[in-house]
């Protein structure tokens, strides 16, 4: 791959953090624009892009100057080789649009919502019309109440029926894809210890698909990763900035102790065909202050877990520095996960930069999209753009 052409491009909407980014660019998928509203989130792409040597590419050619997706014109601002992109040229069209209309969690007004940006992705897909679409949600959107609304969306891309409000039947003819699948991915089946299903839709235009077979990502993990395997190391050198002080056998006491509580749950768990894995983390919203772990129920599950899900801790340094001890470390439920924890939990490279202070941070990690699920969706696309493009080349 040259520094001026990528084998295979995409382009993301609601980008966030880079969950998804992340696991696309493991597939080989090159990003010619990440487009992301929050103005934290959008650094920490330009930071980490500017940061890591592998995507050189995306720091020549990606383009992070879109923030609202209602107002984006790839057609008229995305360039590739130094010319604008043109309808039908880009591969995948991907993006993990907001959740909060499907979600269990709230009231779930799914299209009456105005965060709904299904619609908004549709129209992108209708002037992109990229060989293959990628669509992220939570689970809630599979659920039956939504029946009428995944026809409609499905009828957009590939033609057929779906009910109107009022109960009319609305066929449309034909569309330019075949939707190969809408189905949940869960996340702990991809190395990430954390109870996370995610609800993935890809469809692939025609021409590509033809007779090639599109599959279904499978499990790359047998046995979930426990939280205590995810965390060991990092929890124990939280603990260890103490030993050899004042509270050396405090925190001996204290790292001992989570260690136990935590392999004791997996235990626990494993015995009933499950593990001690995380549950899922929730990002929280602008309208509310401060973060946590979640509900009353997550909170609870974490407690099992030998950690405190009562807000989040500060690092090791800033810790000192604050004297937050009591409150990171030593509470009586147990540590308080940091935002690089919480980032180990949703499956991001240990690495990954997160602009913004504390709150902001552990909110891009709370909405993410893991890269490990990302990539193994990624790779399902990536196998069949790969075996179009051989079969077009031998009949060309």
């Amino acid at each position: 791959m040259t520094g001026t052409e990528a084998e295979f491009t995409s382009i993301e909407i609601c980008a966030g953090a880079g969950g998804q980014a992340i696991g696309l660019h493991a597939a080989g998928f090159r990003h010619l624009a990440l487009v992301e509203i929050d103005k934290h989130a959008r650094e920490t792409l330009r930071r980490n892009i500017e940061a890591r040597s592998d995507w050189g590419w995306e720091k020549l050619h990606c383009d992070l100057s879109h923030a609202d997706v209602t107002e984006f014109e790839p057609l008229k601002s995305v360039k590739r080789a130094g010319a604008l992109i043109e309808p039908r040229e880009l591969d995948l069209l991907a993006g993990g649009v907001p959740c909060p209309p499907f979600s269990h969690a709230g009231k779930q007004l799914g299209k009456d919502d105005e965060r709904d940006l299904f619609p908004t992705m549709l129209a992108l897909v209708e002037k992109l019309q990229p060989r293959a679409v990628m669509i992220e949600n939570v689970r809630g959107i599979l659920d039956p109440k939504f029946s009428d609304y995944r026809d409609y969306i499905e009828a957009r891309l590939q033609g057929g029926k779906y009910r109107e409000e009022d109960g009319s039947l609305v066929t449309l003819p034909k569309g330019a894809y075949t939707v190969c699948h809408w189905g949940l991915l869960e996340a702990s089946d991809f190395g990430v210890p954390q109870l996370r299903p995610r609800a993935i839709l890809v469809a692939i235009r025609n021409d590509v698909l033809k007779d090639v077979k599109y599959e279904w990502p499978t499990p790359t993990h047998e046995d979930a990763v426990s939280v205590v395997k995810a965390l060991g190391k990092t929890m124990q050198a939280r603990y260890e900035a103490y030993y050899g002080g004042p509270r050396d056998q405090e925190a001996r006491d204290a790292f001992t102790q989570w260690r136990t509580r935590a392999t004791k749950r997996h235990v626990e768990l494993k015995l009933k065909d499950s593990a001690g894995i995380a549950p899922t983390l929730v990002g929280g919203s602008k309208k509310h202050g401060g973060a946590d772990l979640g509900p009353s129920r997550a909170k609870a599950a974490w407690r099992q877990l030998g950690v405190s899900g009562l807000g989040v801790a500060n690092d090791v340094e800033t810790c000192k520095k604050k004297a937050s001890e009591d409150r990171d470390l030593f509470g009586p439920d147990g540590p308080m996960l940091t935002v690089e924890q919480a980032a180990i939990i949703q499956g991001f490279p240990k690495d990954w930069i997160f602009d913004g202070g504390k709150t902001a941070q552990y909110r891009q990690v709370g909405n993410a999209f893991p890269p490990p699920v990302a990539e193994a969706v990624g790779r399902s696309i990536m196998d069949v753009l790969k075996a179009a493009r051989e079969r077009d080349a031998k009949q060309s």
